[in-house]
């Protein structure tokens, strides 16, 4: 009955995770689900706003346009610009996306003919590698080791390989292992790319989500970017957007336009209201984001305290909105045990891939009197 790209994906990651908190909450188990990366915190009030206003304007009850408003692409080149010192074109090197997932998953459709090789991390977002699987493509694995700061070694690329692949997914601040690049890998990165006449496609959704003041990258704020890449970015977790569905890819002209050609042939474009209100977004003050950050830091600090005094091995994260913890076991049996005797929810190291074994990944995304209550169970637990 169904089509062989579909017998052959594995089950989808957090489809899994969330079958797993249906049955304990069947049980009377008090969860606490550390194991997403949704903001619980609430879109800023005057997003809220713009959208209610926006959804009042007739015109935005019609078809928008494949490419999004203009005035969207617009606020997205003047944020990179104020935040990174990008320029970007509006027009020809910003497209709008309804999330950065759904851009991601189609990307790969305007490069990829079947046999050919996309280089992928692992541990990652597991819609990398099924992306290349849906476009017919193999996906070649870049292992994100702990001794190189969960970078992957593009010395150790086979030269062959290499030469062969068309493109390659990469995701800096990381999920799921909270790393940060700097501007030297990148230049790395770019001259691997260069070299081997490879695609970049760099997902950034987590770039505002730092601490400390050590603020993230944009892999276009290196020389010569634009000639090899692109960048994802979603309004999802830096204004606590995920149910709005919307983001944007910037960067090669070319590439952006071959990502505009499969989604004018597959969806109709996201919804004028929300990308008004992607607009006030964008055009928030500094404050606001500051204002999330402070939140996720002393969850971190909280967080990553109480998984230290339980006996895992973590470093605490410049960014992101998770903790990469060793466990030194089988990640599922670890996960399954944990949920079992503290209620707490996280995810499995190897769910995203192989080289994830071994660790967990814990989201701060609950209230901080439930980061607080989690600590206080992994206390009570290492205490039993």
């Amino acid at each position: 009955m169904y089509a062989d790209r579909i017998k052959h994906l594995p089950p989808y990651l957090f489809a899994a995770i969330d079958k797993a908190k249906q049955e304990a909450r069947a049980k009377g188990v008090d969860i606490i689900d550390l194991s997403v990366g949704d903001p619980d915190l609430p879109t800023p009030q005057h997003i809220v706003e713009a959208l209610a206003r926006a959804a009042m304007d007739s015109m935005n009850h019609r078809y928008p346009s494949y490419e999004g408003k203009l005035a969207f692409r617009k606020a997205v080149a003047d944020w990179y610009r104020d935040t990174f010192g990008v320029h970007l074109d509006p027009e020809k090197e910003v497209l709008t996306l309804i999330g950065s997932k759904e851009g991601i998953a189609h990307a790969p459709l305007a490069f990829i003919n079947p046999g050919d090789v996309a280089l992928v991390p692992d541990p990652a977002y597991p819609v990398y590698r099924t992306a290349i699987l849906f476009a017919g493509g193999r996906p070649a694995v870049m292992p994100l080791l702990k001794e190189n700061g969960f970078l992957p070694d593009l010395e150790a690329v086979d030269p062959k390989v290499a030469k062969e692949a068309k493109l390659i997914f990469l995701n800096y601040p990381n999920n799921p292992t909270a790393a940060s690049a700097d501007r030297a890998f990148f230049r790395q990165l770019l001259d691997f790319a260069i070299d081997n006449e490879i695609l970049i496609m760099h997902d950034n959704p987590y770039s505002e989500i730092y601490y400390d003041d050590r603020r993230s990258y944009s892999i276009l704020e290196i020389e010569g970017a634009k000639e090899v890449a692109v960048e994802f970015h979603s309004l999802s977790k830096t204004y606590n957007m995920t149910g709005w569905r919307i983001g944007a890819v910037v960067g090669n002209a070319d590439a952006v336009a071959g990502i505009g050609k499969v989604k004018s042939n597959i969806d109709s474009g996201a919804f004028g209201a929300v990308q008004d209100a992607g607009i006030a977004a964008l055009r928030s003050s500094k404050e606001v984001v500051d204002s999330i950050r402070k939140v996720y830091q002393h969850r971190i600090e909280i967080l990553a305290s109480a998984l230290q005094d339980h006996g895992m091995r973590l470093e605490k994260p410049r960014a992101t909105l998770y903790l990469w913890a060793h466990v030194g076991q089988d990640s599922i049996a670890y996960t399954e045990s944990l949920l079992e005797e503290t209620g707490i929810v996280a995810t499995p190291g190897v769910g995203f891939g192989q080289h994830g074994e071994g660790y967990i990944r814990f989201s701060i995304t609950q209230p901080t009197e439930r980061i607080e209550m989690a600590a206080e169970r992994l206390e009570r637990m290492r205490a039993a």
